[in-house]
């Protein structure tokens, strides 16, 4: 059963037994709800309701990781500080947003980072930034008031079809808020989750002018038509993952110019990061204020903006070879993001010393066994990556030119003839 339909149900059943008390009475569901997304991340995050007053108020619960609650006493966990923040429950009958506007969450978050906020039907990230004032960052809503409420936890199937995936996906980004980025999947995982999100917010009725506005720009900027079922399905992802994983590509090539600056990074400059001239005019066109402020996707870039400055940048660019982070990490997030389009895709990622060794072994055939002692370098060599994905094998394969180029003295000409054999004979498709 889907933990969302078990929440809904243990509430019904508690409310109707007429023996419940406020909030505490609810609290056993709340926790099941929330250990659920906090089973599915490593390490394991759990909710505890209840906790001691450690000079920053008592709120109702915190959230801990599983290395702090391995091998000690209830006690012990009581007297700890929450390292993913602070729980403060209201009945469903309570405005969240007061509740998070309040002094008494204010000092919650002062002293604890972050608080989740909920009435039972709504859930609120309150955190504070560099000591400031408290603000909501993150929100989900399972129902607008109290009676819409109780009528939705007898109908809890139509529930998880409704908020299911999103409800999940909203309280493991809340669990994990806290905790350090510095692996490739897990941010892969939130810039993907934020992206799902965005997905489903364009999939709903929107602002149809903007859409053709975005559509128009994508079939231009890449002579491509989007038609039928599937061709709907593949320009909405399209457009998203061209938002999502073009931001993610500006903060690399900005990390590369700043890689020991403490700036923070802002994604509405991405375009000016980009390179390439053609992604660099889609990503314009595609993040123009008027068309996210339309569609409502602003929120969600602004978030993937906050998990991005958010990256241990020296932990994170320590696991690639430099300048291969873009290459690797699509896979891993089109996987998080849209795994049945990945499959239909071919995505897969190969790894660079597998590219770098299949070129090498074809330039050694070429000068071996066919007679062409310049190998990939020859003028009469063409290459063909029909499925190129994001490059790695045309572009290592022209840096095996320029190898072999250097190796004749021919410094001056490297540019010249590199240009010559990218533009003219060394040919990569990708759908």
């Amino acid at each position: 059963m889907h933990p969302l339909e078990t929440y809904l149900q243990d509430l019904a059943q508690i409310r109707t037994s007429g023996a419940n008390v406020k909030e505490l009475s609810f609290y056993p569901a709340l926790k099941d709800l929330l250990d659920a997304a906090g089973k599915e991340l490593k390490p394991k995050v759990q909710s505890v309701l209840s906790l001691k007053n450690q000079g920053g108020g008592m709120p109702d619960g915190g959230l801990f990781t599983a290395s702090q609650l391995r091998k000690v006493s209830y006690e012990s966990i009581l007297s700890q500080i929450p390292e993913r923040g602070a729980i403060e429950v209201k009945g469903p009958e309570e405005n969240a947003i007061d509740v998070a506007h309040s002094k008494q969450v204010e000092g919650y978050a002062q002293r604890y980072g972050l608080v989740l906020v909920t009435n039972l039907r709504e859930f609120l990230l309150v955190k504070t930034i560099f000591g400031e004032k408290s603000q909501i960052f993150e929100s989900y809503s399972l129902a607008s008031d109290e009676p819409s409420f109780w009528k939705l936890t007898h109908h809890p199937r139509t529930a998880v079809t409704e908020h299911g995936t999103r409800i999940m996906e909203f309280l493991k980004r809340a669990l994990m808020y806290q905790a350090e980025l510095t692996e490739p999947k897990d941010l892969a995982w939130f810039l993907a989750s934020y992206a799902r999100d965005a997905h489903a917010l364009i999939d709903a009725p929107h602002d149809v002018p903007a859409l053709e506005s975005l559509r128009l720009s994508m079939h231009q900027a890449l002579n491509m038509e989007f038609t039928g079922e599937k061709g709907e399905h593949f320009f909405r992802s399209t457009l998203i993952q061209t938002l999502f994983y073009g931001i993610f590509s500006a903060w690399v090539l900005w990390h590369h110019e700043k890689p020991t600056r403490d700036d923070h990074f802002d994604w509405r400059l991405s375009a000016y990061e980009l390179k390439v001239p053609v992604i660099q005019s889609l990503f314009q066109q595609l993040s123009g204020p008027r068309q996210m402020q339309a569609l409502g996707l602003t929120k969600y870039l602004d978030l993937s903006g906050e998990a991005l400055n958010r990256v241990n940048r020296g932990a994170f660019f320590a696991k690639f070879d430099k300048g291969q982070a873009v290459q690797y990490f699509y896979e891993p997030f089109l996987e998080a993001y849209d795994p049945e389009l990945r499959k239909e895709l071919g995505v897969w990622y190969t790894p660079h010393e597998i590219v770098e060794y299949m070129v090498e072994r074809v330039d050694r055939v070429l000068r071996d066994e066919l007679g062409l002692p310049d190998g990939l370098a020859d003028p009469n060599v063409y290459v063909l990556d029909p499925c190129c994905g994001t490059g790695a094998y045309p572009l290592e394969v022209l840096k095996r030119i320029a190898k072999t180029i250097n190796k004749k003295n021919d410094d001056a000409l490297l540019g010249y003839e590199l240009k010559k054999a990218a533009t003219q004979r060394v040919f990569g498709f990708e759908i």
